[in-house]
């Protein structure tokens, strides 16, 4: 489970560090086309027109003149310190031991001295029927 965990943490961390992009491409105001690219790409929806004083027929100088399809690219920037963290943890001896009294000694009971008189006692004797001496029967 670690190796697989850590794999999947060394490809996200590669994936995020080549330069990932998400480029959008918008005609009217509305999203027409989205991909996830390797760094800047151009996405085009097919609505060129030749612009009317460029001369030549140049599809980028089309492109331009044509101003209602744009490109919107987001980019995954990361940062590439990769230093390791170190933790400075300080327990207290209270925490300590109340965390081993309550999680790790929860089963183990505690021997009382005192004796319990109650606990084998058995109730006296009937010396009488108790249904006879008041006359109560069940018909």
């Amino acid at each position: 489970m670690k190796k697989a965990f850590s794999i999947f943490l060394s490809v996200l961390m590669l994936a995020s560090s080549s330069g990932i992009a998400y480029a959008q491409h918008f005609c009217s105001g509305m999203e027409m086309m989205a991909e996830i690219t390797l760094g800047e790409k151009h996405l085009y929806c097919g609505m060129e027109t030749d612009a009317p004083d460029s001369d030549c027929g140049d599809k980028t100088a089309a492109r331009e003149a044509h101003d209602c399809c744009k490109n919107h690219i987001t980019k995954i920037h990361t940062d590439d310190n990769f230093a390791k963290a170190s933790f400075d943890l300080k327990l207290s001896k209270t925490f300590v031991a109340t965390f081993v009294s309550i999680f790790v000694l929860q089963e183990v009971e505690i021997a009382s001295t005192e004796k319990i008189f109650f606990a084998d006692y058995n109730p006296p004797p009937l010396e009488q029927d108790l249904n006879i001496l008041y006359e109560t029967f069940l018909i």
